[in-house]
């Protein structure tokens, strides 16, 4: 990174002409709480994650929620809501049951997608597993008196919100690790046409910064925009305000963070989250917690780099002290936890009970500390320096590694080099269906690839490929196979077409084999080779910033203008 407080001040140049302007001495905050079943069921302990961002003056940034990992204590961290209502539910199913409902109706529910067509879900691996993306949203909106209270900016009461936080939460298919990857919200990318599901208003197809995507439609919006972005499939999101950030914080206790110097985040031009820390560790809760979340001004660069470095921490400590033990044992707090974390929250169509929020919690919880990784999307600036663009290269790398179900760590466990299987059926009897899958919601599908590519195989010698007419979309070709048995044929076909090894993949879900052609090889009959990618890349780059869910020695570096 570069000079800070010039940088941090260009960085915002385009939309922040001043500490005042709309949307901009906001930032948001992205929680989710993780419930229980309906009455008469009795779970184990309970914990939970919240998080936040946005500065005073011309913040944006990013937030995240972290994970648990097995047994005892573990599973607190992300089923608190499971212990709260099992609480409330002690002494009579009927009172347990309008509590279960009281809670599904503080749920605010909105569409997963408004973008046409959309990603295809990615099959199950041989074992029946799917990978799991969950799209983690903080809002800046000022839509009620404590949120202009906590964002301030009394102006912008009646602007629509923008998604100033946003993280995208992947598990792996084996629940063995998550990746949390942050992207500025500043970041200029193409909003996919969205429909707004209320008013049926279309918002036509932009260039803009990533958190506007929220104001075209709603959150269904910026998940289309990251599923056009990345190319990962998103299950679902979650979206929290402000005040929903000071409640969690409040009810869950004290959160460590930590600083290597004094900060006052506040200057005489009014930027700043007002976050005033001595150096060292110390626990943040409510407004302070909020602040710590939103901070830019007095972080590294003054820019939302830093800020979201400051949310990785926050959010991995928060973990550590789930784990450890937290203070929700009173069912006071608990019960206020419960209200805090459903009121705060607005989640998609297909988490829109406690109950399906404490089964993801299952999921989540069952990933070690020690095997969370957080990022931020490797970035680069415009030429003049306006906004925040994906960096070349390593960007894709990194969506790709999640793609692909590869953890960010750089730990997935090593499988034995054994030599590959032969080929088991003639070229000319193995039947292979084609099918075009370049049906992007941004760039539109090309007509006639599956045509292109089948009489490609034809020409080497796989005279019993068809075609299949359905457009489907996906970022990556993939060949997929149903059983070992076939493995043998499948990367003789993949050699052939000089496809990577990483695009043949085993699927309990494959009744036969299937080459989806991909956005990756929209013309030409040959797959177009990738300079540098001899060897797949195992973990996150460089320049993607890696804090994992263990490191307690985190401390947030202070920019010296804002030390005292």
């Amino acid at each position: 990174m570069r000079q800070s407080s010039v940088r941090g001040d260009r960085s915002r140049r385009r939309r922040q002409p001043d500490a005042q302007e709309p949307g901009c001495d906001d930032g948001p905050y992205q929680d989710q709480g993780l419930p229980p079943d309906a009455p008469g069921w009795t779970p184990p302990a309970g914990g939970a994650v919240s998080s936040g961002d946005g500065d005073g003056p011309a913040e944006g940034g990013g937030h995240r929620k972290g994970g648990r990992p097995r047994g005892g204590k573990g599973r607190k961290v992300l089923r608190w809501t499971a212990l709260t209502v099992a609480v409330l539910i002690v002494g009579g199913a009927g009172a347990g049951y309008w509590y279960y409902e009281h809670l599904n109706a503080n749920l605010r529910k909105a569409p997963r997608s408004l973008g046409g067509g959309g990603l295809k879900k990615p099959d199950p691996n041989a074992f029946g597993q799917s990978p799991l993306n969950i799209l983690l949203l903080g809002s800046d909106g000022r839509n009620s008196k404590k949120n202009i209270e906590l964002g301030g900016a009394r102006q912008d009461a009646d602007r629509k919100p923008l998604a100033d936080v946003q993280m995208l939460l992947h598990v792996s298919a084996d629940r063995s690790n998550m990746s949390v990857i942050s992207i500025p919200r500043d970041t200029r990318v193409t909003i996919p046409e969205c429909t707004d599901p209320k008013t049926h208003k279309v918002y036509p197809q932009s260039s803009a910064a990533i958190n506007e995507s929220l104001q075209h439609g709603g959150p269904g919006c910026t998940l289309a925009t990251w599923q056009e972005l990345t190319g990962i499939y998103v299950d679902h999101f979650m979206m929290v305000d402000f005040s929903g950030v000071v409640d969690m914080a409040d009810a869950i206790g004290g959160v460590p963070v930590c600083v290597d110097r004094n900060v006052y985040s506040h200057d005489s031009k009014g930027h700043g989250s007002g976050l005033r820390m001595e150096k060292g560790t110390h626990p943040v809760k409510g407004v302070q917690a909020l602040q710590w979340l939103r901070t830019r001004y007095g972080f590294e660069d003054n820019t939302d780099i830093g800020r979201a470095k400051a949310q990785h921490m926050y959010m991995n400590s928060m973990v550590r002290q789930l784990k450890k033990g937290t203070k929700l044992s009173n069912p006071g707090q608990l019960r206020d936890l419960a209200e805090a974390a459903t009121r705060a929250l607005t989640v998609d169509d297909g988490l829109d009970t406690v109950k399906k929020l404490y089964d993801l919690g299952g999921d989540l919880s069952r990933v070690p500390t020690k095997r969370i990784t957080m990022v931020t999307m490797p970035w680069q600036y415009s030429p003049d320096e306006s906004y925040v663009m994906p960096k070349p290269g390593d960007a894709e790398a990194t969506f790709g590694l999640l793609r692909n179900d590869t953890a960010l760590d750089g730990k997935d466990k090593k499988k034995k080099a054994t030599p590959d299987p032969e080929p088991s059926t003639p070229k000319g009897q193995l039947k292979v269906v084609v099918q075009n899958g370049t049906n992007s919601t941004v760039s539109g599908p090309v007509s006639g690839r599956a045509s292109v590519v089948q009489q490609r195989l034809s020409g080497l010698g796989y005279s019993a490929a068809g075609t299949d007419s359905a457009l489907t979309t996906q970022a990556d070709t993939t060949l997929t196979y149903r059983d070992k048995g076939q493995r043998g044929d499948a990367l003789a076909l993949a050699k052939a077409l000089g496809l990577p090894k990483s695009a043949v993949r085993e699927s309990s879900s494959a009744t036969g084999m299937r080459l989806v052609v991909g956005n990756d090889w929209r013309n030409g009959s040959a797959y177009p080779k990738k300079s540098g990618e001899e060897k797949a890349a195992d973990k996150a780059p460089d320049s993607a910033d890696a804090l994992n869910g263990e490191d307690s020695k985190a401390c947030m570096k202070v920019n010296p203008q804002y030390s005292f």
